[in-house]
């Protein structure tokens, strides 16, 4: 009798599980507009841990863009970092118990960061510090040099980059000098994003950008001089050029942090790749054409990125 109560739930809890992950899956496909190009090249149980830290990530950032107060947003940041504390429980040796599909609570969501991180050996104060980047969000935080911005990429994009690294491994551990390499390629992820969301950010009252450069460039005003594109054209050029010297710094970013490929197996190498690909390509673009997140948010058109991404596989094949 004790067996098959044993049995029935492991069975209910294989079924939490995989509906967990189910779940993570869909968010990952809806909303991963550029990762998802890379997450699909992986091995089916990494891509399923990708898609469960894609998921909470998204739920984090999704609190720190929402439109609620800031107090209240601070409330769900901390509400998320005490629902890591089943991933906390987790030994590195042991498989956790038959019941632990009901420890995180019913959250889906954690359900699959548990197993994950039994799995894969993440970090859980990793996720701590993504949320850790967000309050700053929250509360404004504003960075005055370009060494306290990268601090703030670290926190929203390193931490990511140091993740799938240990998903990429299969939880093996790495040197010091991959795990840098992760995280400084989150933090060129990160400069991108910041250049390519300059202006919706400025009007929801968000710089990023340091406010020594902003000096640099007369631009300290930022929401005003863009308020006064395209009609004053010495304002254009201004921004222009601080545009084209934070994408030169964020190029860099890329140089140091792809030497990480060459040290990850094919199938990871080539999600690196593809997800780096179509971010660089958006660098690009925004390098080329500064005048552009001016005036609107630069994108790349689906058909460019699954390009992107199929180049990644067959340049590895070759």
């Amino acid at each position: 009798m004790r067996e098959r109560s044993a049995a029935g739930a492991n069975a209910r809890e294989g079924a939490a599980l995989a509906q967990a992950y189910s779940l993570c899956e869909s968010i990952t496909r809806e909303r991963a507009g550029n990762f998802y190009y890379g997450i699909r090249l992986l091995p089916a149980q990494r891509r399923r841990a990708m898609c469960a830290v894609y998921a909470f990530a998204r739920r984090i950032d999704d609190i720190g863009d929402g439109p609620l107060p800031a107090a209240r947003k601070l409330e769900l940041l901390a509400e998320a970092e005490a629902s890591l504390a089943p991933l906390l429980a987790v030994g590195a040796e042991a498989r956790a118990s038959p019941d632990r599909a009901a420890a995180p609570g019913g959250d889906p969501i954690v359900l699959a960061l548990v197993d994950v991180r039994e799995r894969f050996v993440i970090e859980p104060r990793v996720l701590a510090e993504l949320i850790d980047g967000v309050r700053a969000d929250v509360r404004g935080v504003a960075y005055e040099d370009f060494g306290a911005l990268v601090g703030y990429c670290r926190l929203v994009a390193g931490t990511i980059g140091r993740l799938c690294l240990a998903i990429f491994t299969d939880g093996a551990g790495t040197d010091a000098a991959s795990v840098s390499l992760a995280d400084d390629l989150g933090v060129a992820l990160q400069l991108t994003n910041i250049l390519r969301d300059v202006r919706e950010d400025a009007e929801a009252g968000r710089v990023y950008l340091p406010a020594e450069d902003l000096r640099r460039f007369g631009l300290d005003d930022l929401a005003g001089t863009l308020a006064r594109v395209p009609s004053d054209p010495a304002s254009v050029e201004r921004l222009t050029e601080l545009v084209r010297f934070e994408a030169q710094r964020a190029q860099e970013w890329f140089e140091r942090g792809m030497r990480l490929v060459p040290l990850l197996d094919r199938r990871s190498a080539a999600c690196v790749l593809a997800m780096a690909g179509i971010y660089r390509r958006l660098l690009r673009r925004i390098a080329d054409q500064p005048q552009r997140v001016l005036r609107e948010r630069v994108s790349l058109p689906a058909p460019e990125k699954a390009w992107v991404a199929a180049r990644a596989v067959v340049g590895l094949a070759r």
